[in-house]
C-alpha cells in the first residue's frame, strides 16, 4: 500500500503525462503535493520506482512514464476526498432573488434584485445564476410547485423540451417547456389544465434554463 504522498505524486505524474505527453517538473511536483523541498521528491520518486509504479526514461532528463498504477487508494486519500465532498456539499453560494414568476398565466417580468437567497455550491457551480418564486400551479406535473423557488441559469438560448424562464413581448415571464418550430415557439405547460401558447419566435426571449427547485416546507 502507497502512502498518501507517494499515491498523490504517483497520480499526478500520470495525469500531466496524459495530458501533456510531459514529465512534470520536480517544482510542479513539490507544489502539487504540498512538499516544502526537492529532495522529498526525489525521496519519493526513488520509492515509486523501487516498488515499479514508474520507470525512469534513460537519457531524459527528469522523463519517467507510470508503469502501473495502485488497485487501491491509500485511506488517508479517502478519508480526504470524503472530507472534501462533505465540504462542498455544507458550502452554499448566494445568488439574487428577483421575485415571483407565474407558473400559469404569465405576470410581469421582474428585472431588478430585491433580495439574495443561499443555495448549495454544485447547483450553481458553472455559469451565472438567479432565482425566483414559484407562483401557480402549471408545473405541477414536473414536480414545479407553488411556492418553490427556481434556480435559473442565465443564457439566451436553449434546446426544445428544456423548461426555460421565456419574457413574453418584453414584460411578461413564464416557466414553461420550450418547443421551437419554424417561426413559431410554444410555451408548454405541465398540468392538464392549462393550454399550450404559440407564438411568433420575435416575440419570446430567453431569459434563462432551470438548473433545479428549493422546496420550503412548513
Amino acid at each position: 500500500m502507497l502512502t498518501e504522498k507517494q499515491y498523490n505524486l504517483l497520480m499526478f505524474i500520470n495525469k500531466v503525462n496524459r495530458e501533456t505527453g510531459k514529465c512534470p517538473s520536480f517544482d510542479e511536483m513539490k507544489d502539487a503535493i504540498g512538499l516544502k523541498s526537492k529532495s522529498g521528491i526525489h525521496a519519493l520518486i526513488t520509492s515509486l520506482e523501487e516498488r515499479n509504479f514508474i520507470r525512469r526514461l534513460p537519457h531524459k532528463a527528469r522523463a519517467m512514464e507510470v508503469v502501473r498504477l495502485p488497485r487501491f487508494k491509500p485511506q488517508a486519500v479517502i478519508e480526504e476526498e470524503k472530507k472534501r465532498e462533505e465540504a462542498l456539499l455544507n458550502s452554499s453560494a448566494q445568488i439574487p432573488l428577483y421575485g415571483k414568476i407565474a407558473a400559469g398565466t404569465p405576470i410581469e417580468a421582474i428585472a431588478n434584485e430585491t433580495e439574495s437567497i443561499s443555495v448549495p455550491f454544485d447547483m450553481v457551480s458553472l455559469g451565472q445564476f438567479y432565482a425566483l418564486t414559484i407562483e401557480g400551479d402549471s408545473m405541477i406535473e414536473a414536480g414545479i410547485m407553488d411556492g418553490d423557488i427556481a434556480i435559473i441559469k442565465r443564457q439566451n438560448q436553449a434546446d426544445n423540451g428544456k423548461i426555460v424562464v421565456a419574457l413574453v413581448d418584453n414584460n411578461e415571464a413564464t416557466l414553461k417547456i420550450l418547443k421551437k418550430d419554424g417561426d413559431k415557439v410554444q410555451l408548454i405547460p405541465c398540468n392538464k389544465d392549462y393550454k399550450t401558447r404559440t407564438f411568433a419566435a420575435n416575440r419570446i426571449k430567453i431569459q434563462g434554463i432551470l438548473s433545479g427547485i428549493i422546496r420550503k416546507y412548513h
